[in-house]
């Protein structure tokens, strides 16, 4: 059997993570044709096929499984001995890659990013936004971004940015319409703009008041995966959006939004960025702690 390269692994080890040889090619920069062709040569010269393949899906095959959970490992020590040599640097260099859901990202996450990255101009910075719950360590990432009540024990996390508030909004229009909610259970029979997350489940609007907490389960004529999203539809009038109150301040202010049941809407801690506890922190990780951390105090 002709020898196997750690370029071939490496081909290998991108199209097992992503799922997708043309993520894995843009990762890699190669040209999904190439990409394939690579696979097909490494898949002949092991005699086995590492991964079932159709026009729309790619999923490991037993083999290839198997491949993958001994190799991965000794890939990420290799990559932690190359990060080693960071500290002979004057400054962190490297791609840092990051995963947190869609409003985070754009609304804590993006802002601090700009202004690290002009501190850090030989940091490269990828972030990667949904709204599923991701195993950053399995998926490749150096750290995410989600709330402090949602990370795994084996986790170290970072409060990040301040603390947030969710409110609910409606249009003039849809109030001339509809009745204004005293109560959170007032919002049973109002038509609203409902979140369905990545796992299928919906979104239970949340308040406290007093001590008093209670979970509401709306209903409504739209229902998306996105809280940006919801935006465009409360202006229109479609229903009520219960969103990020940072996301609507211009246009309450405005006066194209009107906001109901604040006093059961407190404020909430914030969002966290962690990594995994029990590898070394890559150096362009550390730098970005850093540059969080004292970004928070200010």
């Amino acid at each position: 059997m002709k020898a196997v390269s750690a370029a071939d692994l490496a081909v290998f080890l991108s199209i097992a993570a992503h799922l997708s040889f043309s993520r894995a090619a843009v990762e890699l920069g190669l040209s999904p044709s190439a990409l394939s062709h690579a696979l097909r040569a490494l898949e002949e010269r092991l005699g086995v096929r590492l991964f079932n393949r159709t026009t729309r899906s790619v999923a490991l095959t037993e083999a290839g499984e198997r491949l993958y959970a001994r190799i991965k490992p000794a890939f990420r020590d290799i990559d932690d001995a190359l990060e080693d040599l960071n500290q002979f640097r004057d400054t962190p260099s490297g791609t840092l890659r990051i995963n947190a859901g869609r409003a985070a990202a754009q609304l804590v996450l993006l802002p601090l990013v700009e202004r690290f990255l002009e501190a850090y101009p030989d940091v490269a910075i990828e972030i990667t936004a949904n709204d599923a719950l991701v195993d950053v360590v399995s998926a490749g990432f150096d750290a995410g971004m989600r709330f402090g009540e949602r990370l795994e024990a084996d986790m170290v996390s970072l409060p990040i940015g301040p603390e947030l508030r969710s409110v609910v909004v409606g249009a003039p229009a849809f109030f001339e319409r509809h009745p204004v909610p005293q109560q959170p259970e007032d919002l049973h029979g109002l038509p609203c703009i409902r979140h369905r997350f990545p796992g299928g489940n919906l979104y239970r609007w949340e308040f406290e008041r007093d001590g008093k907490q209670l979970d509401i389960a709306v209903d409504g004529p739209l229902t998306l995966d996105d809280v940006g999203l919801m935006l465009g539809p409360a202006l229109h009038g479609t229903g009520l959006a219960y969103v990020f109150e940072e996301m609507v301040s211009e246009h309450l202010a405005a006066g194209r939004l009107v906001r109901v049941l604040e006093d059961w809407c407190p404020y909430y801690p914030g969002l966290h960025l962690y990594y995994p506890s029990r590898r070394q922190v890559p150096a362009a990780l550390k730098a970005f702690i850093e540059f969080a951390r004292a970004a928070r105090e200010k």
